[in-house]
């Protein structure tokens, strides 16, 4: 074990110091639990004590996080925990590129941005490609950025149209229960993807739009026997397509269109025996490259730092299962 050293990092506000350590110091003790170091500020200085590894990976982490606060970002635990692990990674200076880049503006004024090189890396490759594909855990922003996009296409006049879609999992006897004709039976399903664009253009304009036809959000059946052109298209929770809606639905994009195709490989609900659409999908396409293909992981997590926790339980938990299989 090397012999701990002592840092004196130079602070010349000390509201740079306060937001580091976060409120009631909660940023700093997830520092010293995670690196195995000691933060204290005096005199106009942050002292980091600990292993010369753990110390210098800090003052990496603590660099970073000073362009950041001065960029007028806030520092969160979910933030903390993600530079941490690029520094390990040796990408600490990709920490603050990372959640720099602003793909879009609701219509409150507040400005969207990609959170983790994970997300960098799927907006760029929606808009490199005319069709992407984002596997991934819940809480990555797989359907949030790919909605931003959709919108800032739209206003740009990139596209006429913006198409949202989604399989109806339980489209057999279970709707037929639900009261209401067709559209208001599958309307739970689509929820989410409504609450997204009230979040980019408000109710009103939102309603206004879908009245034109200019959006429109449908269930995955509907989408059968249609050619869709100079459209923005996106099918989300992809994992609970089968073979044939997925070959369904990728033969329906049309000139002047992009698509993303979004889902979480271990959240599907399909009959036991049944293999996911989305699944085959990775598997056949792989290697055209006019197809993007985009895995997010649980560093990927914006949500609650314990969702992130969450997944990296479930994915460990999964490998452990693989290896005692026979």
């Amino acid at each position: 074990m090397a012999e701990p050293i002592t840092l004196r990092l130079p602070m010349e506000q000390e509201e740079l110091a306060v937001s580091i350590f976060g409120m009631n110091d909660q940023n700093a003790a997830l520092l010293e639990q995670e690196c195995g170091v000691t933060l204290s500020f005096r005199q106009g200085q942050l002292q980091l004590q600990g292993e010369p590894e753990h110390v210098h990976l800090v003052e990496r982490v603590i660099e970073q996080l000073v362009v950041l606060l001065r960029r007028g970002e806030q520092v969160d635990r979910s933030k903390l925990r993600y530079a941490i692990a690029l520094a390990r990674e040796g990408k600490a200076d990709l920490i603050s590129e990372a959640l720099q880049q602003v793909v879009a503006i609701t219509h409150r004024g507040k400005q969207i941005r990609c959170k983790t090189l994970g997300q960098q890396a799927y907006v760029k490759s929606i808009r490199d490609h005319t069709l992407t594909f984002a596997a991934g855990p819940a809480g990555t922003g797989k359907t949030y950025l790919a909605m931003a996009l959709a919108v800032m296409a739209l206003k740009n006049k990139e596209v006429e149209r913006i198409v949202l879609t989604r399989p109806a999992v339980e489209a057999g006897e279970r709707l037929g229960f639900l009261p209401g004709d067709m559209t208001q039976k599958v309307d739970p399903y689509l929820r989410p993807l409504y609450d997204a664009l009230y979040d980019f253009m408000g109710v009103d304009s939102y309603q206004r739009l879908v009245e034109r036809g200019t959006v429109e959000v449908a269930p995955l059946a509907f989408m059968r026997g249609r050619t869709l052109s100079d459209s923005f298209i996106i099918l989300d929770e992809a994992q609970n397509t089968t073979s044939e809606q997925m070959k369904m639905f990728l033969t329906r994009i049309g000139f002047g269109s992009r698509c993303v195709v979004t889902g979480d490989l271990t959240q599907t609900d399909l009959p036991a025996g049944k293999r996911s659409g989305l699944s085959e999908a990775l598997e056949i396409l792989k290697d055209i490259p006019e197809i993007g293909i985009v895995h997010l992981t649980a560093k990927d997590v914006v949500r609650h730092e314990l969702v992130q926790r969450i997944v990296a339980a479930y994915d460990a938990f999964d490998a452990r299962r693989r290896r005692t299989e026979p």
